[in-house]
């Protein structure tokens, strides 16, 4: 098992989804060969990241963890033999790529919305409508069997 911390600031791509970091991520990863000599890792990771506001794009604290497995594979074919629970993952030269695959991880785990609560938040309800919407009467469409009682009585 090896256990240690990642510098969030080294993570490119994290910084281009969600912009720049300070701090750590925790990540313990456990490696493994199963019978078929597939080279498997169970992993979990922890960060607290600064993530934008979806309405006011003011950064704002969010705790992540995920835990995760993975199979090395070395080509596609492989990949399709891997058992469900493990995400394949392609390696060049026998080499992989583990912040890469980390910061993978991290990136997966990130929340698809976040908003400060509405208290905390820089944009209030007021500023987020354009006013009233204007009430439309919604007609009821025609019905699919009116053309049948139509047809009822000719027959």
């Amino acid at each position: 098992m090896i256990e240690g911390l990642v510098d969030l600031e080294a993570l490119v791509r994290l910084k281009d989804e969600i912009g720049q970091q300070q701090g750590n991520a925790v990540v313990k990863l456990q490696f493994d060969v199963d019978t078929q000599r597939r080279h498997l890792i169970d992993g979990e990771l922890e960060a607290d990241l600064m993530v934008p506001c979806r309405r006011c794009l003011q950064p704002m604290p969010v705790s992540v963890a995920s835990h995760f497995k993975l199979a090395i594979v070395s080509d596609d074919a492989l990949a399709a033999e891997v058992p469900g629970d493990y995400e394949p993952v392609l390696v060049n030269g026998e080499q992989l790529d583990l912040l890469g695959a980390i910061e993978d991880e991290l990136i997966l785990s990130l929340p698809q919305v976040v908003y400060h609560e509405e208290a905390d938040c820089a944009i209030s309800r007021e500023q987020m409508s354009s006013g009233d919407a204007p009430v439309e009467k919604v007609s009821r469409p025609d019905s699919p069997f009116d053309v049948l009682k139509s047809l009822k009585g000719k027959f």
